[in-house]
């Protein structure tokens, strides 16, 4: 796909179009019903329409979801809001809406690929609709962006919000982890309005935020054997190159690295993965970073990276509304409960990476793809985030990986799928192979090429497990999977 002027045009156009509908509910004093994703990026496009609703002083209401069912629907159809905005999905649930709120006016703010086609009462803003790469060119927050600056021009200022989700959706997949495509257009907008400063620096969680022997320590993307989740080796590697951990008494971060000690530690680092055979991990080392110039210094928002991994916390524990208080505006109490939830989170996807690595057969490699069996362990909303760390991270990274964790209550299997940029470009297309599979087994799947998930019966998890495999291995042949 191409995002040339033409493509954008007639994407703001439709992103105009949803703007109308809103204003128009807003003017009749109707009440709005916005439903959003769960992770960062979803996080992030709901705290984007929630700050523009509540500027247009609207009757709203924010619910933060896993995904549309059967229980989403009731509960509209029993609300009766004048309007319903679904912003970061929507686009792969249009039969189920079509099947129970064909009467409804209803708002699709999405970046996902699209399974069926909406009645026409639906306003659907989808970069998919108009030849734009919804999985590198814009994210559900940007998306939600543009409505919100089509809605009023002040929304400009949500611009870093929406980049936030853009990282957070692992976006930043152009030349050294720079965002492109449409995503270029909202840099522009956070450039202009003195928000944003974007750097080539080393790529870490805890830049801005941590001591240098903790910000190696905790990472994950990339995850460093021997390092990640050891502070002591992590010390000891900074000391045999003989980087000092401190100025005086004050502890140093990566910002305060001088140059020399930056390609130090980068080609000590670069040599060390690959002496560990992980030489895809090393293209993550260096790259382009977005520094928020508005956030404070030593705080996670200063960087949009880590901005973006605060915002998943709060989605994956359980705090969604903690997330979007942060996302418009909250600086206070939100921000020190983010703040909380967010060493919570990590110490779980530690324990999670130490219990999936611990015994071979909790993760299994298959012809064409390799499973995480979460089962009852691993939450099922953090079995996305465990995917992704570890896709990268595989004997053999070009199989992709799909893990799962059950969902007792529901009696349902959640999926997540991951692959690497190499295989999309190989014809694998997870969102495809998600959908079909999941509609063999009585499930709903779909996503991205790069990034999918699913959900099906428990009991079909074998069944699942073995059509994905296959499916997987008909594209690598060039072959057109169909639904």
């Amino acid at each position: 796909m191409v995002s040339d002027e033409s493509n954008i045009t007639g994407f703001l156009d439709s992103a105009a179009e949803a703007a109308k509908a809103i204003l128009e509910t807003v003017k009749e004093d109707g009440f709005i019903y916005a439903f959003s994703h769960l992770d960062a990026d979803g996080v992030a496009a709901a705290g984007i329409i929630g700050k523009a609703l509540f500027r247009l002083d609207a009757r709203f209401r924010i619910r933060i979801t896993q995904w549309v069912d059967e229980k989403i629907m009731d509960e509209i159809t029993s609300e009766k809001p004048q309007l319903i905005i679904l912003t970061d999905f929507g686009s792969g649930y249009i039969e189920l809406l079509n099947e129970r709120l064909a009467d409804s006016k209803i708002v699709i703010l999405d970046h996902h690929q699209i399974v069926g086609e909406e009645s026409a009462n639906f306003v659907h803003v989808n970069p998919h609709l108009h030849g734009i790469d919804g999985a590198r060119d814009i994210s559900g927050s940007g998306v939600a962006y543009f409505v919100a600056k089509k809605i009023d021009k002040v929304n400009v200022d949500l611009a870093p919000v929406a980049l936030v989700g853009a990282l957070g959706d692992l976006q930043d997949k152009y030349d050294q982890r720079k965002l492109g495509g449409v995503n270029r257009k909202i840099v522009e907008d956070a450039v202009s309005t003195s928000s944003l400063t974007v750097e080539k620096d080393l790529i870490f969680f805890g830049r801005e935020t941590r001591p240098i022997h903790r910000t190696l320590a905790c990472s994950t993307n990339p995850f460093i054997p021997g390092i990640s989740g050891e502070e002591d080796k992590s010390s000891a590697f900074l000391a045999s190159l003989d980087i000092k951990p401190k100025h005086g008494e004050k502890w140093r971060a990566l910002r305060d690295l001088s140059e020399d000690e930056k390609k130090k530690l980068c080609s000590a680092l670069a040599d060390y993965l690959l002496s560990k055979g992980l030489r895809y991990e090393v293209a993550n080392l260096i790259g382009h970073v977005y520094v928020l110039d508005n956030e404070e210094s030593w705080t996670p928002l200063r960087d949009a990276r880590e901005f973006s991994v605060l915002l998943n916390a709060t989605g994956r524990m359980d705090k969604p509304s903690i997330g979007v208080a942060v996302c418009m505006g909250d600086r206070g109490p939100a921000l020190e409960a983010a703040n909380r939830v967010l060493k919570d989170y990590r110490r779980t996807i530690s324990k999670y990476l130490g219990w999936v690595l611990e015994k071979p057969e909790r993760m299994k490699e298959y012809e064409n793809i390799y499973v995480i069996y979460g089962e009852n362990f691993i939450n099922d909303k953090i079995v996305g985030v465990i995917s992704s760390i570890l896709s990268t991270n595989l004997p053999s990274p070009e199989k992709p990986l799909i893990a799962y964790a059950n969902v007792e209550e529901e009696g349902l299997a959640k999926f997540s799928a991951r692959t690497i940029d190499i295989m999309t470009n190989k014809g694998i297309n997870l969102g495809e192979v998600m959908q079909v599979a999941a509609e063999k087994c009585q499930g709903n799947g779909g996503g991205h090429n790069v990034a999918a998930g699913a959900q099906v019966p428990i009991e079909s998890i074998d069944a699942f497990i073995q059509i994905v495999n296959e499916l997987v291995g008909r594209q690598l042949k060039g072959e057109k999977i169909g639904s």
